[in-house]
């Protein structure tokens, strides 16, 4: 595939931004070969997703940006640049549940997404195993209410020594505090509820209580509010009277594997666009 460069590009909802953007795309000698749009009316916001061609495009890439923000200051827009050869590093972590981690391994390995897993990261040492079998480097750093803000710091130091883009929170049983979010804010958490039914512990055993009669997972970005940050994607299953708790939890593990991968991969195409506590993700 010839490389490409995807903008993703927010801002207040005005005449002309479509002819705006495509034509400083045009007038570079780009060839748009995937575009889309949305309009928030309520908040008065037009975002967009704009992938082109940079086989003969005009511009160098360290000149694109500048020169886009030129056309994107007088607007208000906010506006990312992504390109499609650049490979992101992810970090996986985990606890003692291996589904989600096997199943992101293995669509890596199958190239379902772009990216590199250099890193796995465990509160346990029990999956250790799994990831000397893929020849992934696994770090064991226990985590304890004395320890946590020490063990943090041993964390974000390993993100910056192995140049992790993204970390993904495999059934990371823990709670990221405050402090590393603002450090490291480019994290995907998978959790095992529709949310926003069913915050923080125990979703499924609350879910058995309940009686209902349909399960969730959802895949979000971690934010500062728990199980409360922007939503990339979701997904239910049908449950009866029938299905007891290891049931709803057997159900839910082959979603959480389904909604956690769906979302790590429009992440990786650059196809979610954040915006307040909302995203667009543009198909």
């Amino acid at each position: 595939m010839n490389p490409t460069a995807t903008l993703l590009i927010s801002c207040p909802d005005q005449k002309g931004l479509v002819a705006k953007f495509a034509n400083f795309i045009y007038a570079n000698g780009g060839n748009i070969i995937d575009a889309d749009q949305h309009t928030d009316f309520e908040a008065g916001l037009f975002l967009t997703r704009i992938e082109w061609l940079l086989d003969g495009f005009n511009l160098p890439r360290d000149l694109i940006g500048a020169a886009f923000n030129a056309i994107a200051q007088p607007l208000g827009a906010k506006w990312e640049l992504h390109f499609s050869d650049t490979v992101p590093r992810i970090a996986i972590w985990v606890s003692r549940q291996d589904h989600c981690l096997l199943d992101l391994i293995w669509r890596q390995k199958a190239q379902e997404f772009n990216a590199d897993i250099p890193l796995i990261i465990s509160n346990h040492p029990h999956l250790q195993e799994v990831a000397a079998q893929f020849g992934i480097d696994y770090h064991h750093i226990p985590i304890t209410k004395d320890n946590k803000q020490e063990q943090e710091i041993k964390q974000l130091e390993l993100l910056r020594h192995y140049n992790i883009d993204l970390v993904v929170l495999a059934k990371y049983m823990q709670i990221i505090t405050d402090n590393f979010i603002q450090q490291f804010p480019q994290i995907i958490n998978i959790h095992h509820s529709f949310l926003p039914a069913f915050i923080g512990a125990n979703p499924y055993h609350r879910a058995f209580e309940r009686g209902v009669k349909i399960i969730g997972a959802t895949a979000h970005y971690a934010t500062v509010d728990l199980d409360c940050g922007p939503i990339i994607e979701q997904d239910v299953v049908r449950v009866s009277h029938r299905d007891n708790v290891d049931d709803l939890i057997r159900k839910g593990k082959d979603l959480e594997r389904i909604v956690l991968a769906r979302g790590v991969r429009s992440h990786l195409q650059n196809r979610v666009l954040v915006y307040g506590n909302k995203t667009v993700v543009f198909e």
